[in-house]
């Protein structure tokens, strides 16, 4: 009996562990390519959360998307603001769709770590809708660049 509780233990820890591996901001980078699909690749970097069961998320699988929107924040004020003054022309242009593609990929991670603690009980509701109007907004810029160049920047960065 004692070996059964042990493993239904070890598979409870198993299935509540956290579904994110630590990450750098390369790879996570949704700001290359072309406008207007964002927030399809931004859902797509979170796609291991089981949206469907919030109530579950792992707090590692929180301060991961936490780390996400601030290392996004990082590289919006380090990298992409001091580039698009930089830059001039279409340059500058496509800077910014990157930069904004940064915004909905920050602006997703902090959503759904929103949602997330809504669902755990938290009263965080007032910055949910907040972050989502700012996400939509977002969004809805990048998809008025459909189709558009949009760079990417190198940023040194890792996820928590």
């Amino acid at each position: 009996m004692r070996f059964s509780l042990s493993l239904i233990a070890a598979c409870a820890a198993l299935a509540q562990a956290g579904v994110f591996t630590q990450q750098t901001y390369n790879d996570i980078s949704i700001s290359g390519g072309v406008a207007g699909n964002a927030q399809n690749e931004a859902l797509a970097v979170f796609s291991a959360l089981d949206t469907n069961d919030l109530a579950n998320v792992d707090e590692d699988d929180l301060d991961f998307l936490n780390s996400v929107n601030q290392i996004c924040n990082d590289a919006e004020d380090e990298a992409f603001n001091p580039a698009i003054d930089a830059a001039s022309g279409d340059a500058a242009d496509a800077l910014q769709r990157g930069k904004i593609k940064n915004k909905v990929l920050k602006l997703t991670a902090s959503v759904l770590k929103l949602q997330a603690q809504v669902a755990q009980g938290q009263d965080v509701q007032d910055k949910l809708t907040e972050e989502t109007t700012k996400l939509n907004k977002n969004i809805q810029q990048d998809e008025d660049e459909a189709g558009n160049e949009s760079t990417a920047l190198s940023f040194d960065a890792t996820t928590d």
